[in-house]
């Protein structure tokens, strides 16, 4: 008995300890799992898990993973005091900073901007200061996209298309690693223009960054560059360098330097050298930096500045003059080349360019400095030293330079907030549907004028981009329930034909019931060349044309080139006047630019030849009967 009595106490002992043990650990285990969650992860919530509200959680808009990676590092073969780092900016306006906008979602946004209503002729400074990141069921390309093929932009189509990736970085075409806030436009560029369905081939992604860690390696004022700029001294190379390079240097109006410049960076890509880019004073502040960690911009000490504008000097140290004296062969290789392929400029220098063995022989000069205004990016897929490289860069012919141009060409942020978001959040963003009109009149009097005009009409009414108006005396304004919006873009260097079109649809009713903006960023008489501000005007339009769902361009004209191939459209071509073609327009088959002035010399043979005779995807271009441009192959 007094043994049971024992055990009796023992057992309640046991119980009472075995209760206090699994208390203990109910209390314990909880805290064991969140000090492992924090241990293990940095950006694990503490306030979150005990149920806390949190003040200033991830904002609405872009991953947070886009915001926190890590720049790219310096390649291997390269020492940190070897490649200096520049801030990844506007050009010259690399300081350049703006406040941040709040997130937020609102139902009167539109493609990720605050606007004022569509009939708005101003905007507010708080409301056009700075495009918001946000989720809007008026998105083109937040969350919610509305499909490329979409021709209008309204609320009822966009709120069926089922969510899509955050497309920020364009496919991976852009790299990741930039201060976003030094280039606002590279990734909200994304929230204003419909997603692209072309997407860049790997091959080309790849050759992409490969092309950042050269630059990086050789840009301005790093070791290889300094090495390399005493070359320039003796104008001869001894022994091969480990940088090679080309200098764009800029020529006519600023749809032709751009053009220009992105052929060149396909240059610099195929062959492996590093653009350097001589944009003046007329085009600063134009572009953001394109490159992680570097400038593009080429030095202002560099050697051989003060020659650039002797044509003598020029002649004697280009690859038809040296060759023509013999001044460059396979054992004496000259330090740097002058390239000539502008249109008035030497034709020795368009016939050699484009031969092989000339080829073979260029990959040896340390420095190529090029001048020309040419889009001449369609003759490396006819030139057999280069075929099967551009090939795979680019199986889908026709976007060469959508891909490029959207790569290399990033609005700075003064371009940006001041002239770009600023006018599309006071005039475009609202509307259904966004028309653009790029009108050049090559020889400016009335009677031009009125040509043009009754083309633009002919070619819009025809082809149903815009509706027609109504004749009181004949017709009456349709019934449908449904009416939309259309903002009309005219980008043209005379008020004629807003005027028009704006009288037109302000008196007028139109018979489809639709309501029709017309709006004009500037008319500037003419073309200021040598004006910086010029240019700056110019390439917002540009940029906002890109922007639309439909296009109207004027044929022959760069201008509209880019801004059909940055936002990927086939346009509808105004025929130039005069020109023995009597249909109003016709739409582009090819979203790529048109190389007016193709070379047309067959090296082997010494013979003239038609390039449209050697690839079936090289054909004449809709708009220029003596220009060729890059089709799709099917």
């Amino acid at each position: 008995m007094e043994m049971f009595k024992v055990s009796k106490e023992s057992l309640r002992f046991m119980s009472k300890r075995f209760t206090t043990v699994l208390v203990v650990c109910f209390i314990a285990l909880p805290v064991f799992f969140m000090v492992s969650m924090i241990s293990r992860n940095s950006n694990f919530n503490l306030s979150a898990a005990l149920g806390v509200a949190v003040q200033n959680a991830t904002p609405l808009g872009f991953d947070a993973k886009y915001e926190s990676s890590e720049p790219p590092g310096i390649p291997d073969d390269t020492s940190l005091d070897e490649a200096p780092q520049y801030k990844s900016g506007s050009g010259s306006d690399s300081q350049y900073k703006s406040s941040q906008a709040p997130n937020m979602l609102d139902d009167k946004l539109l493609n990720g901007t605050l606007a004022p209503a569509f009939d708005e002729g101003s905007v507010r400074k708080d409301e056009s200061s700075q495009p918001t990141n946000v989720q809007s069921k008026n998105m083109h390309n937040g969350n919610l996209a509305a499909t490329y093929d979409n021709i209008s932009g309204s609320e009822s189509n966009v709120s069926q298309v089922p969510m899509v990736k955050n497309n920020k970085l364009l496919d991976e075409l852009i790299a990741r690693g930039f201060d976003e806030s030094s280039c606002l436009s590279r990734y909200q560029s994304v929230l204003y223009r419909r997603i692209s369905p072309h997407e860049p081939s790997p091959y080309l992604i790849a050759k992409l960054r490969n092309y950042e860690k050269l630059h990086q390696r050789c840009g301005p004022y790093t070791k290889s560059y300094n090495t390399t700029s005493n070359t320039l001294k003796s104008g001869h190379i001894s022994s091969p360098t480990k940088c090679k390079y080309i200098v764009w240097r800029p020529d006519n109006g600023l749809g032709n330097r751009i053009v220009s410049m992105v052929s060149s960076f396909l240059y610099a890509l195929l062959t492996n050298r590093v653009l350097l880019v001589d944009h003046g004073s007329d085009m600063t502040d134009l572009f953001c930096e394109p490159f992680p960690n570097s400038s593009w911009l080429l030095p202002v000490d560099f050697p051989l500045r003060n020659q650039f504008r002797n044509s003598e000097l020029r002649y004697a140290h280009s690859l038809g003059g040296m060759l023509e004296k013999h001044s460059i062969s396979e054992e004496l290789t000259p330090s740097y080349l002058y390239l000539s392929l502008a249109k008035r400029d030497y034709d020795l220098d368009k016939k050699l360019f484009y031969c092989d063995q000339n080829q073979a022989l260029l990959q040896k000069v340390p420095w190529l400095i090029l001048l020309s205004e040419q889009y001449f990016a369609p003759s490396f897929f006819l030139i057999p030293f280069f075929t099967k490289q551009v090939t795979k860069l680019f199986p889908e012919k026709d976007t060469v330079f959508h891909h490029l141009g959207r790569y290399l060409l990033n609005p700075s942020n003064q371009v940006w907030e001041k002239l770009i978001t600023s006018f599309y959040d006071a005039h475009l963003a609202k509307a259904d549907e966004r028309i653009g009109f790029q009108i050049r009149v090559f020889h400016a009097n009335a009677a031009a004028f009125e040509i043009v005009m009754d083309q633009i009409l002919a070619c819009s009414t025809n082809k149903k981009i815009l509706p027609k108006v109504v004749d009181t005396e004949k017709s009456a304004v349709s019934s449908a329930s449904h009416t939309s919006s259309k903002a009309i873009l005219v980008t043209s260097l005379y008020t004629e034909f807003y005027k028009n079109l704006s009288s037109m649809y302000k008196h007028k009713p139109t018979v489809t019931g639709d309501v029709i903006g017309v709006y004009q960023p500037s008319h500037e008489g003419y073309q200021h060349r040598g004006d910086n501000l010029h240019n700056m005007k110019a390439w917002a339009e540009i940029y906002l044309l890109s922007l639309c769902d439909v296009l109207v361009t004027s044929a022959w004209s760069t201008f509209g080139y880019v801004a059909h191939g940055l936002g990927g459209l086939k346009p509808w071509i105004l025929h130039k006047p005069g020109h023995g073609i009597y249909l109003p327009c016709k739409q582009a088959m090819s979203m790529e630019p048109c190389y007016h002035y193709p070379f047309s010399y067959n090296c082997k043979s010494k013979n003239e030849v038609d390039p449209v005779t050697l690839v079936p995807y090289v054909r004449k271009c809709e708009d220029r009967g003596s220009g060729v441009k890059l089709f799709n192959e099917h």
